[in-house]
């Protein structure tokens, strides 16, 4: 045995070190094969279109009802028409604008600064005169904030509806009265109701969006010259009351109103 070991010793040595190699081989492929792989486990996160539909609800619109109506709130299916009659001709300030003339009575009067829910408004049949105009001359000093595309939707004088005397029924709200005057001329204008303030809130008028001339910018509402620290569909209104929408590039301070906004305009 000995003498065959030793003639055959370099024969005995490869074939021993292929048996190594192979079973060296067949081991590592068993460790290979037992090892459990975990498969990747589906993502949970569900993906948002928050910020989309955030700029979709501010910057988007279309032609139908809908622009110009807030579900919550009852507004009248018909109102017969009645003519208008522009009122003086005197153009607006285009600084702090204090021209227009004001009905003090009912700026005095305690009633006329308390908001009322829209659902407790009962609606009358009586009617009576009030005078709306709606501008946005504060962006003809500010017409580098506003997009190049919308520098044509910014009248030369600033003034998308002028002062102009028109019909308001018993239990109607502002916001009541600027929904069917765009309407009734043509005007596009879009809001949404904010539950926590319950009160409707003015988006656009003549397709100008809040926040397009600039971070602090939107639309504001006055009332015989005072600007309401509430929404538009909880001011009542009265005879002879005189409301004006204007567009705000400062958060109010370039039109006089200024004031911490707790979803008024």
């Amino acid at each position: 045995m000995i003498k065959i070991i030793k003639t055959h010793k370099i024969k005995i040595i490869v074939v021993t070190a292929i048996l190594a190699v192979l079973a060296f081989a067949w081991f590592y492929d068993g460790m290979t094969n037992s090892r459990i792989i975990h498969p990747i486990p589906e993502s949970n996160e569900v993906e948002t279109e928050t910020d989309d539909l955030y700029y979709y609800e501010l910057d988007c619109y279309d032609e139908s009802d809908d622009e110009y109506t807030a579900d919550e709130l009852d507004q009248p299916d018909e109102v017969e028409e009645t003519p208008v009659v522009v009122s003086g001709t005197t153009t607006p300030n285009t600084e702090h604008d204090t021209t227009h003339p004001v009905a003090s009575e009912h700026l005095a009067h305690p009633a006329a600064r308390t908001p009322i829910e829209p659902e407790n408004m009962v609606r009358g049949d009586g009617s009576f005169t009030v005078t709306l105009s709606v501008r946005v001359d504060m962006l003809l000093h500010n017409m580098h904030l506003l997009h190049r595309d919308k520098h044509e939707l910014v009248p030369e004088d600033g003034i998308i509806f002028p002062a102009t005397q028109v019909t308001a029924f018993e239990g109607e709200s502002v916001f009541n009265v600027l929904q069917r005057e765009m309407r009734r001329h043509g005007i596009h204008m879009s809001s949404r109701f904010t539950p926590v303030f319950n009160s409707a809130y003015i988006e656009a008028i003549n397709n100008i969006f809040e926040f397009d001339g600039g971070p602090l910018s939107g639309w504001m509402y006055r009332v015989n010259g005072w600007f309401p620290n509430f929404g538009a569909s909880r001011y009542l209104l009265q005879p002879g009351d005189v409301i004006e929408w204007m567009y705000t590039v400062d958060l109010g301070r370039d039109v006089g109103g200024y004031f911490l906004s707790d979803g008024a305009r």
